[in-house]
């Protein structure tokens, strides 16, 4: 740590895209940074400890569903913008130590040996913590390159346990993937692992990407249906409201029930916006639109919203001391932020959204900042009922090009060349587009190409799995040999960990070219840079001219 108070290079806006040192450019604290250090070391042990039980054949159910719970939402809670609450991640820390002693004893008594990493050695003295997040912390690797793919599986993992978490609260899981997770957080927690181990355990993660953002997708449609295009209000009405952020569609649906008939209007706020596509949640008359743009505007948008706000998952941005609505949020699942409510899920595995409720009744309607409608609901599904009219645009020339520009946005001036690149694609092309970047051009009007509207929204970051799905139908359609040989090229703005997360999955997948930007991600080494650019071709953005002619020709 040298003389800095915390280091994390995690997200695409940290300090001089090197590393935040003094106070993280999202809002955390040195102490949270170093919790949240602390929560990972604790995980990496647990995981390890989990991996050589079940190598062993002695992993009992109850240790695997216990440390299932925790690994996942550890993982989660350090996600960026998920959780300040350095309380909540304290207990969890101490939850994790317990957990980790008592599958210790577990390895012991079934002569199970374990290797002398720190995470296992360590035996959580609560005074200890400090120093132990300080000597556990990302530079506790001083080789750069495998500091770099240690990083960024672990980065990937997030990314993982947050579909995850989502999946679960639907009742879909995999012991497969959370097996893996366990057998990557003791790769990284091994100071032996080798590069050629480590750049496996990354290709690895990308497979398991993949599998994640099928079961969430899978688990997403038995529960809610398949998404259908739908046009999405984003004006207001009269009655009060209640915005509900975040991707966690379970805790929507919940409060749709809870707010049915109270005369409480339910509104989404940026990723949330594609809940308005699934029939099961379009079908209560009170989800009534969408208010707002992507995450990074809340602060001017939630003092007009003027009712309760709830996070489902991350994307927090920590309120000014004088803002107006900071004793009107809420929290849940992973997340958490010092003074606000926190909304636990009680052992029937339903939440209580009574007191939100009430308190949206005391409120006024919300301030109208904008109207109109935003078109959406391209998943893979009603992608493939448009086959027929898809693939005819295609081979008449009507289409020339598709350009996935799915992943995240954020507050940089330099993330406007998304707008201007989508405004300057030659209008025989068509964006498909998922997660939160789409706010970027969602509300140009772009027109269409033969009634195909020439953006194709698949929903949330998580969504983007129905870009693969449709690349690789396409391959089969066309007879391709390569999914590099179709007309599809990608141009991914990223911000979190559930963006590198979907980058892992489609490097997994063979997509090659892929440009990533508005900047490269600080923990990718030039040594990792590197392996990453000779053999699939990582790219970053340049200008708009320069990329629209290398992407379109």
């Amino acid at each position: 740590m040298n003389d800095n108070k915390m280091f994390c290079f995690q997200c695409q806006e940290t300090a001089k895209g090197t590393g935040c040192t003094l106070r993280g450019v999202c809002g955390k604290t040195p102490e949270t940074a170093k919790m949240q250090d602390l929560l990972l070391s604790v995980a990496r042990g647990v995981g390890t400890v989990c991996h050589y039980l079940e190598k062993s054949g002695n992993m009992c159910p109850s240790c695997q569903c216990s440390a299932e719970e925790f690994i996942v939402d550890a993982l989660f809670s350090t996600i960026t913008n998920a959780n300040f609450d350095n309380d909540s991640l304290r207990l969890k820390v101490k939850n994790g130590i317990e957990l980790k002693k008592t599958m210790i004893e577990k390895a012991k008594s079934a002569f199970v040996s374990l290797p002398n990493f720190a995470e296992i050695l360590w035996t959580g003295d609560e005074s200890d913590f400090e120093a132990e997040a300080e000597r556990q912390g990302v530079l506790r690797n001083e080789n750069p390159d495998q500091r770099s793919l240690k990083e960024l599986t672990v980065l990937g993992l997030k990314g993982i346990a947050a579909y995850y978490e989502h999946a679960a609260r639907l009742r879909k899981k995999s012991p497969e993937i959370i097996s893996f997770m366990c057998k990557a957080l003791c790769t990284i927690a091994n100071p032996d692992a080798g590069a050629e181990e480590l750049l496996d355990t990354v290709m690895e993660t990308g497979k398991f990407a993949v599998d994640a953002m099928a079961l969430l997708d899978t688990a997403n449609t038995i529960a809610f249906g398949n998404p259908e295009i739908t046009k999405v209000k984003i004006g207001v009405g009269k009655n009060p409201g209640i915005l509900i952020s975040g991707h966690d569609l379970s805790d929507l649906r919940q409060l749709l029930e809870q707010t049915e008939g109270t005369g409480i209007d339910v509104y989404t706020h940026s990723e949330m916006l594609p809940a308005h596509y699934y029939p099961q949640l379009k079908k209560y008359s009170h989800l009534v639109g969408n208010y707002g743009n992507a995450w990074w505007k809340q602060k001017e948008e939630f003092s007009s919203f003027n009712g309760p706000i709830i996070f489902t998952t991350n994307c927090i941005v920590p309120p000014m001391e004088n803002a107006n609505y900071k004793d009107r949020v809420f929290t849940t699942n992973s997340t958490g932020y010092p003074g606000w409510k926190h909304i636990a899920e009680g052992k029937d595995g339903k939440k209580d959204f009574s007191e939100v409720i009430e308190l949206a009744k005391k409120c006024k309607a919300p301030t109208e900042i904008e109207t109109g409608e935003i078109t959406g609901g391209f998943a893979h599904a009603q992608v493939f009922a448009l086959a027929d009219k898809i693939v005819e645009a295609v081979k008449s020339g009507a289409i020339r090009k598709f350009v996935v520009m799915s992943g995240c946005d954020g507050r940089m001036p330099a993330r406007n060349y998304y707008t201007e690149f989508a405004k300057a694609l030659p209008k025989d092309t068509v964006i498909l587009t998922s997660g939160c970047a789409k706010y970027k051009y969602n509300k140009l009007n772009l027109g269409d190409i033969g009634g195909i509207p020439r953006v194709l929204d698949a929903g949330q970051c998580n969504d983007s799995y129905s870009w693969a799905v449709v690349a690789l139908k396409l391959k089969e359609i066309f007879g391709a040999n390569d999914i590099n040989d179709l007309p599809i090229c990608f141009n991914i703005a990223w911000y979190e960990q559930k963006a590198v997360a979907v980058l892992l999955a489609l490097l997994w997948l063979g997509i090659k070219n892929i440009h990533i930007g508005p900047t490269l991600p600080g923990f990718v080494s030039e040594g990792v840079l590197k392996v990453l650019v000779e053999k699939f071709g990582l790219g970053t953005i340049s200008t708009v001219e320069e990329d629209i002619k290398a992407f379109i020709g």
